[in-house]
């Protein structure tokens, strides 16, 4: 196999024939070389090789009279098996640049250095050769081979470059009679378009037929169907009013009567290769037809499948079609308000891509996108044509994209020079575009069809992260991380705390990590957007207005040689204006009629947002605003219920002579809801301590009354002198006059004397709550309580106090249910278990005792705990060895 670059030209090659021409260095020599090349190779008969010729061509003649600078000179030489394309420039013409200046380095989309790299990726073998005064490239396209006997035949290609169709393909067969009525319908076309023969037949095929063109201008329906033969696209009403693109072959013959006909095949639009026929030579032409206008070419070739490739293919051949300087074509939006720029070809296209400019820009026709316009000279009426403000182009003529009537798009090609466009090549470029209408629409339609089934998927696992969490900062970081980069290039998230307070920048979020921390001291430093209610998005300015602001101030500082050295800050300085230089749109977060804030998302320099963004983005920030609220109420929750929690519960445990005592409280949950386990340990009297553990049925705002009273009651009760059971029967009352706001209580409580020889006296009433437990030095336990009925279901009460005594070095465990109903699938910790691990607990002091039974509970199942638990141990120390 030849190296690139190498000559391997062989002397056998017969050269049967040459055409040179020679082309100024100005920008429309481009344009010409390609039509020269173009019309050379088709009337060879090498329409095979044409469109990589002209490709090759273009680039390499850009690149002498754009880049270099120098005349080109253009050789094109027919062998028997292929063509030979030679491309000759004149350097050096131009200043070479010296090292080390000023001149910026060329971005990565720039389109000088491509020619060598097509050539390698296009040609059979290319090649460069330099002299003292010329640089000559070229590159050779072999022929495809065709089996003998063939009439045409193309390249064997590899599965995944074949035209897609369904497995069945179906061609619709039907006949037109002279007068346009349809007298002949197949079963395919029944199929593929919902009508039966007979709902067709008889009728006129303008009927179901969606023609493209505009009135007035271009080959209508009839015109096409008095041709003796017609190959195109346009569309079929289905029985359901949707219009489905087809392409069409049609064959005017004529039966042994003499009566002509025309008989129409049709396949689905995507499936056009099955019936498409390879452009024409001029060479294979008969007389009677006519030559085919270049544009006409391009049409009949294979169209790109994705619509980004359609639409450049054709602003470059409308430019080549009116051997233009530039070209562009913007699409409709949904409302048909705003053109959208979607394609260009000699214009900075980074920079325009997605500009949107109104439909009706002035009350004249001229002003107007849905007629067609010619301007000689824009300088005679600036702004006329808002994209090419700035580019140096002079005249212009821009025509609509319309189906069935309906303003899709526009199309223009521009000249360098004044004067260069009538209303002659207005109607070509009107009858290009009303050929290309039907195509683009239908590629536009499945683009937005696949962007919509897209943003659906994106909005359902937005909603389903969103959801997933209540925390207001996790919910701000998904906030930009879902937004970043699938819809912006950085993202920057307001708060507002409530209607009185201002906007507060929350977070910001860029793809590249390097630039966080500049964006986020720009934006700090301007005034953040106002909180407007409206839905949509605006344009915000203050951004790019700031940054661009910062880097001319920065510059000047750097420029001025008698300020002080300016640090390394000018590089993020003009780095982060370069992040903010393109559009910046806010949204609103509006959740239950409140503004909370606004969604900031940004572009680079001269980058724009497309419509269809804009409007997926509007969807997520109502999403993220109701996600956003919720986080707040339930911090706000969560904050309440914490401190309505730690309400009722005592500030602090008193110290008892003699006696050691420690409480463990775990809450369960996230702390959303206010636990109906509560303790207390309180002094009564000199010398006489009151304790309690209980548990209210069920948790809320409900539990947490019954709580409060019982703890506070308690107290009160204690220490006015009652007793053990009398403190129960009056609490038991009260709780039941709370009538439907009662809860079920389970309570042990108790009196603690501490004894003067070391030993502690306990009287205990366990009011349905588990036992309290009684661990011996010895390693005995045993429960110190009997069980009585809970509080809050009967009236009449009989409760009845019993003595315990703790002797020296043992323990009293008290615990609620949420300790002992620990589970672990069918398991459950249960007394014994709870007495076993007490069992291990001798000489432990009660805060020892209280953290092994935590542990051994928490240890006893792997999920984590479902109810609140609160443990009381109390031990009476042994005394002190002399």
């Amino acid at each position: 196999m030849a190296e690139p670059g190498v000559e391997t030209r062989t002397r056998s090659s017969v050269i049967t024939a040459r055409a040179a021409a020679s082309f100024e260095p100005v920008g429309r020599s481009v344009a010409t070389a390609r039509a020269f090349v173009r019309d050379t190779l088709q009337g060879w008969g090498y329409s095979d090789v044409v469109d990589d010729a002209v490709v090759l061509t273009s680039e390499l003649v850009t690149n002498a009279v754009i880049h270099a600078g120098t005349a080109a000179d253009v050789l094109c030489l027919r062998t028997e098996h292929g063509v030979r394309v030679e491309v000759a420039d004149r350097y050096p013409e131009r200043e070479v640049p010296l090292q080390g200046s000023a001149e910026p380095v060329a971005a990565l989309d720039r389109e000088n250095g491509r020619g060598l790299l097509l050539c390698a990726a296009l040609s059979s073998r290319w090649g460069v050769e330099y002299s003292s005064t010329r640089k000559r490239v070229w590159f050779q396209l072999d022929l495809p081979d065709r089996p003998v006997g063939t009439r045409h035949a193309g390249p064997a290609l590899p599965e995944e470059l074949l035209p897609v169709a369904d497995e069945r393909v179906r061609v619709a067969v039907l006949q037109v009679d002279g007068a346009g009525v349809v007298t002949s319908w197949n079963d395919d076309a029944a199929l593929l378009f919902g009508y039966p023969a007979d709902q067709v037949v008889g009728k006129q095929l303008g009927d179901v037929a969606a023609w493209p063109q505009t009135p007035g201008t271009g080959t209508g329906l009839a015109e096409a169907l008095r041709l003796s033969r017609w190959e195109g696209s346009y569309g079929i009403r289905g029985t359901d009013g949707r219009v489905v693109p087809v392409y069409a072959s049609h064959l005017r013959v004529r039966d042994t009567h003499g009566e002509p006909s025309t008989v129409c095949l049709l396949v689905r639009e995507y499936e056009r290769a099955v019936l498409q026929t390879p452009a024409r030579t001029s060479g294979g032409e008969s007389s009677g037809e006519r030559t085919a206008d270049p544009f006409e070419v391009f049409i009949g070739s294979p169209a790109p499948d994705d619509l980004d490739g359609l639409l450049q293919r054709t602003v470059e051949r409308a430019r080549d079609m009116l051997d233009g300087d530039a070209a562009f074509l913007l699409l409709a939006t949904d409302d048909e308000t705003e053109l959208e720029v979607r394609a260009t070809t000699g214009l900075p296209s980074a920079r325009q891509r997605f500009a949107r400019v109104p439909v009706e820009a002035g009350t004249s026709r001229y002003a107007s996108a849905r007629m067609p316009a010619v301007h000689e000279d824009l300088l005679a009426v600036p702004g006329a044509v808002p994209l090419l403000n700035g580019t140096g182009m002079r005249s212009v003529v821009t025509v609509p994209l319309k189906v069935e009537g309906r303003l899709t798009g526009s199309l223009g090609v521009a000249a360098e020079a004044s004067g260069r466009y009538s209303n002659e090549e207005a109607l070509r470029l009107q009858f290009a575009a009303d050929r290309i209408a039907l195509a683009v629409e239908s590629a536009r339609l499945g683009e937005l069809e696949r962007l919509r089934r897209g943003s659906l998927s994106f909005l359902v696992e937005a909603s389903d992260l969103l959801a997933g969490t209540l925390d207001r900062d996790q919910t701000l970081a998904l906030m930009a991380q879902m937004t970043v980069p699938t819809l912006a290039t950085w993202c920057a998230v307001y708060t507002i705390a409530d209607q009185s307070s201002d906007p507060y920048l929350s977070y910001v979020l860029h793809e590249d990590e390097e630039r966080i921390d500049g964006l986020k001291e720009l934006l700090s430093g301007i005034a953040p957007p106002d909180p407007v209610p409206a839905p949509g998005a605006r344009v915000w300015n203050a951004p790019a207005e700031a940054a661009q602001r910062a880097a001319l101030h920065m510059s000047r500082r750097q420029l001025d040689r008698a300020a002080p050295p300016v640090s390394s800050g000018i590089g993020t300085t003009l780095a982060t204006a370069a992040v903010v230089g393109g559009e910046t749109v806010v949204l609103p977060l509006v959740a239950r009629n409140r503004v909370i804030g606004m969604l900031t998302l940004g572009k680079p320099s001269d980058d724009h947002f497309r419509q269809e963004i804009l409007e997926l983005a509007e969807d997520l920030s109502r999403r993220a605003a109701l996600a956003l609220d919720n986080a707040r109420l339930y911090s706000e929750r969560t904050a309440i219920s914490q401190s309505l929690q730690r309400s009722l519960l005592p500030p602090g445990l008193p110290q008892i002579p003699g006696v050691e005592v420690d409480v463990i409280y775990r809450a369960a949950g996230e702390g959303n809801e206010v636990g109906g386990d509560f303790y207390d340990l309180f002094p009564i009297r000199d010398k006489a301590y009151g304790f309690a553990i209980g548990d209210v049925c069920g948790t809320g705002p409900e539990a947490a009354a019954v709580t409060g009273l019982a703890r506070h009651a308690l107290r009160l009760l204690a220490r006015e002198g009652f007793g053990g059971p009398a403190v129960l029967e009056r609490l038991n009352a009260a709780i039941l006059d709370e009538g439907a706001r009662s809860r079920f209580l389970t309570l042990l409580y108790g009196e603690l004397w501490p004894q003067e020889d070391g030993s502690a006296v306990l009287k205990v009433v366990c009011a349905g709550h588990p036992l309290p437990l009684r661990l011996r030095q010895d390693g005995t336990v045993e429960p110190a309580a009997e069980p009585q009925p809970l509080l809050g279901v009967m009236e009449d009460l009989e409760l009845f106090e019993e003595t315990v005594t703790l002797e020296p070095g043992d323990v009293l465990l008290c615990v609620t249910d949420g300790v002992t109903e620990r589970r672990e699938g069918t398991r459950m910790l249960g007394d014994d278990g709870l007495a076993d691990v007490l069992r291990t607990c001798t000489g432990l002091t009660a805060g020892a005792v209280a953290a092994r039974v935590l542990r051994a509970v928490e240890r006893f199942a792997a999920e984590p705990a479902s109810d609140d638990m609160a443990i009381l141990t109390m031990r009476v120390p042994e005394p002190l060895q002399q």
